[in-house]
């Protein structure tokens, strides 16, 4: 099994900047894309940006030209550098991984924890 531990959110003004931390654990053989997704109150969750192994990254327009996502693939780790924060970034953010435990097993997507991001205005 994989497990994700996200880090790094917090309460910042509007403006701010805030980075997010997702380092995966446990059996890992292999990991293919890592993303971050959010979810605000009584909204469905989204795709807020996502880095496949090679580097190739894509981003939800709202957050283009503001978050930047990188990953270490040595720490297994992916990170979200959020800048020029708005109000309506304020949700819950969560790591997901798509990852093989094993050579003997499919890929398996898989889910962080969340963590939360409050914008204040």
């Amino acid at each position: 099994q994989v497990q994700l531990v996200e880090s790094g959110g917090g309460l910042v003004q509007a403006g701010g900047s805030l980075r997010l931390s997702c380092a995966a654990s446990g059996s890992i053989f292999s990991i293919n894309d890592m993303g971050w997704f959010r979810q605000a109150p009584g909204k469905q969750r989204e795709l807020v940006a996502a880095i496949t192994d090679g580097g190739n990254t894509r981003y939800a327009d709202s957050v283009k030209g503001r978050f930047t996502i990188s990953r270490d693939n040595a720490k297994n780790t992916v990170y979200l550098q959020m800048n020029s924060l708005k109000p309506e970034d304020t949700a819950v953010y969560y790591c997901n991984t798509e990852a093989r435990s094993s050579r003997y097993v499919s890929t398996v997507g898989y889910w962080g924890q969340g963590t939360q991001v409050t914008v204040s205005s």
